[in-house]
């Protein structure tokens, strides 16, 4: 059975509604396809049990010319240690920097650690989306991918897998 649309009325500044019906206007929906689209992206993002194994893709874009905001990003990332599984830094401007970072995981402590550095002075936008139930125990083992795509050639994978777990090399037969 399909759950039944209910009606209800919503105040927001005429501002804020332009703009919601002009990005409505860009994805090609209705204002209210739009705002159940959000809704669900916030109760699902609200859902994310508490103490779980998870995965968690920071995003963030800062004013690295702001004092010591570069050397306690990079810290904090020191501290995380095997925690940080890879990291992006992109050059915006000759100001602004974007940084992704992709971190593992219990779901709080990365909420908590993403909050600690979207609250740093100099970071002008940025926000996590945590995923759990993805891990499992042996999540950090290596494994294999499948390389061989239909488009007929090879990819190489960058892990971040600490050398002294890494397999041995192997040879590939023709």
């Amino acid at each position: 059975m399909k759950d039944p649309l209910v009606r209800f009325g919503v105040a927001i500044e005429g501002s804020l509604l332009g703009q919601l019906d002009g990005l409505a206007g860009e994805r090609g929906c209705t204002r209210s396809e739009l705002l159940r689209d959000l809704a669900r992206a916030a109760v699902g993002r609200a859902k994310v049990p508490k103490g779980v194994e998870a995965v968690g893709a920071l995003t963030l874009v800062y004013d690295h010319h702001v004092r010591n905001l570069s050397r306690k990003l990079t810290d904090l990332q020191h501290e995380l240690g095997d925690g940080v599984r890879s990291a992006l830094h992109v050059h915006l401007s000759h100001d602004l920097c974007l940084e992704v970072i992709v971190m593992r995981g219990l779901s709080d402590r990365l909420q908590s650690i993403a909050d600690r550095i979207l609250a740093m002075r100099g970071v002008k936008q940025g926000g996590i989306e945590i995923i759990a139930g993805l891990t499992s125990s042996r999540a950090t083992d290596h494994h294999e991918h499948a390389d061989e795509h239909e488009h007929g050639h090879r990819h190489e994978r960058a892990h971040a897998v600490p050398a002294s777990r890494r397999p041995p090399k192997r040879t590939r037969r023709a």
